[in-house]
């Protein structure tokens, strides 16, 4: 069941901080952590079994998560982010109780049955990618005490999904800011990860109560090294942003996690 005991020849720190590179430029060209691609990358490549995968993503997402609010305050400074203080808390009145939940399903499920789980989110996921990444600011879906109800629906459910896939789950808030509550796309963006750094935290506590979150400890070279790929490679993909079309981007990558979804369907 440990497959970290015999950790195989890819698990390199080059291998390691390349993956962590590749996969933070997309997340960095899109406006996300690039969980969902490392995810498929922890369990299919580097062989963790599903809940060490989702612990490690879960660690390396709160880097990139926790760097990229300030790499961010140029374009969306904090005054801006305190000024939406009661959307946040909006979201955050479920996506805590949704992280702590979700955190505590997944370290019940058997391994197998989590790989399904992880599959099937993985291809929610790349859906919204590309029908949610496209929407554009403007009158609130809902007001008044409907959308409070819808946020704390919402925010509940990326709270789980967030700890399954031990995501940050701006590919699920991005979308529900812009639609529900007609903000900006880049103030969304900046909303998310104010949301998303508590909310993976709650997940993080949850999870450290399991055996399997002792897979940090043996992995502390792997997980450094992959957590600067990620931060130098989300830098390039902020670099690049503009340079690839989201036309062309955005359905490339939805494919690349529906071939995730497979593989770590089948995965063993």
């Amino acid at each position: 069941m440990d497959a970290s005991a015999n950790a195989p020849i890819s698990r390199s720190k080059a291998a390691a901080f390349s993956g962590g590179a590749v996969i933070g430029a997309l997340g960095g060209l899109i406006g996300l952590g690039g969980a969902e691609f490392r995810l498929p990358l922890l369990i299919g490549i580097f062989n963790f079994a599903a809940l060490e995968a989702v612990i490690l993503n879960k660690a390396m997402s709160l880097v990139v998560v926790a760097t990229a609010l300030p790499f961010r305050a140029s374009t969306v400074p904090f005054s801006e982010i305190g000024s939406h203080w009661q959307i946040i808390v909006n979201l955050l009145a479920g996506s805590l109780a949704g992280a702590w939940f979700g955190a505590g399903w997944a370290t019940r499920l058997k391994s197998e049955t989590l790989y399904r789980v992880i599959s099937v989110l993985l291809l929610v996921i790349a859906v919204i990618l590309v029908v949610g990444h496209d929407a554009t600011a403007g009158q609130p879906l809902l007001t008044g005490g409907l959308q409070l109800f819808a946020g704390v629906i919402a925010g509940f459910v990326i709270g789980i999904v967030a700890s399954l896939l031990g995501v940050a789950g701006g590919e699920l808030l991005i979308p529900t800011l812009v639609l529900l509550f007609g903000a900006d796309i880049k103030l969304a963006g900046s909303l998310s990860l104010a949301v998303s750094l508590p909310t993976m935290l709650v997940g993080f506590t949850r999870y450290s109560r399991d055996q399997s979150f002792s897979v940090l400890g043996r992995n502390k070279a792997f997980l450094i090294v992959m957590a600067a790929g990620s931060i130098v490679g989300t830098f390039i993909g902020g670099l690049l942003l503009g340079v690839v079309p989201n036309a062309f981007l955005l359905p490339a990558l939805a494919v690349i996690l529906l071939l995730s979804a497979v593989k770590v369907w089948r995965h063993k």
